[in-house]
């Protein structure tokens, strides 16, 4: 995303997933036609979506469990607009299902919900937006099968698969109603990863916690994964935390970051192909 709000996209799209009306590939960044005055985009499994200025929320690629949120389950090659949605603050794809974060603090949610990712009680499937039972809601994150959302108060919530403690609620049961996250308290920030989440706290320091199979955790183990917040004691003045296997953590002063976990595909940006249980300082 340009800071003219035009979005441009490059890499396989086998779905569509870079929205210029083909499933050619491409191999430079090439902008999406048509689709301007964007703040915000999220990219899932071989879907997009995009806010636009106007509290308008915009989607295509693949469409297999409705998580374009259009009413059908049919691919898109270039941007649809998701019905019923307006004054929406914030957006995050996850694998296959989406959430919206509206400016009065409430959270919707469509696409795949086998686990309850969407966090209104029920596991059903939906390619339309439904309300969850989230409610003063300040910051979302979706996560491959799980949700995150961040509250006034500076707690934490968690819904859907739990099979590595991604909840965090001490726990590996899937929810379909949202449980708060144990221990979280002054929290200014989520993420969401493939099975891990994260928080950043408001005194700059990280908690992880789920998936440590490639050491996402950070703490120097790999394999066990935890179902509690971890602290990283490692790391202090973190402005940001983003990651999927793996985790880059910006430095508050965004001259540097911080990476860990998988590394099959130099994904880490430390010159090598090494899987790293602690962070790594980059740059």
């Amino acid at each position: 995303m340009k800071s003219d709000g035009t979005v441009w996209a490059w890499g396989n799209n086998s779905f569509g997933q870079l929205g210029n009306g083909t499933t050619t590939n491409c191999l430079v960044p090439t902008q999406i036609p048509g689709l301007s005055n964007v703040i915000a985009i999220s990219a899932g499994g071989h879907s997009s979506i995009a806010l636009k200025n106007d509290g308008t929320v915009w989607t295509w690629g693949y469409n297999n469990t409705g998580q374009l949120g259009d009413g059908t389950t049919a691919n898109r090659y270039t941007p649809v607009q998701v019905p019923y949605l307006s004054n929406i603050a914030s957006i995050s794809m996850g694998y296959y299902h989406c959430l919206a974060l509206k400016d009065d603090g409430t959270v919707w949610a469509w696409g795949y919900n086998y686990y309850g990712q969407h966090a209104n009680g029920s596991t059903v499937t939906s390619n339309l937006p439904i309300q969850s039972s989230l409610i003063d809601i300040t910051s979302i994150a979706a996560g491959s099968y799980h949700s995150l959302a961040l509250k006034g108060d500076g707690t934490v919530w968690s819904s859907g698969y739990n099979a590595y403690g991604q909840l965090g609620d001490g726990t590996t049961t899937d929810r379909d109603t949202p449980v708060q996250v144990s221990g979280l308290s002054n929290v200014n920030s989520i993420s969401a990863g493939n099975y891990t989440s994260a928080a950043i706290r408001n005194d700059l320091r990280v908690l992880l916690w789920g998936d440590n199979l490639y050491g996402q955790i950070g703490n120097g183990y790999g394999s066990m994964s935890v179902n509690v917040p971890q602290l990283l004691a490692s790391l202090t003045y973190i402005a940001a935390i983003e990651g999927y296997n793996h985790n880059l953590a910006i430095y508050n002063h965004w001259t540097s970051y911080y990476a860990w976990g998988s590394n099959s595909g130099a994904q880490l940006g430390d010159g090598t192909t090494t899987t790293r249980l602690s962070p790594v300082l980059i740059m």
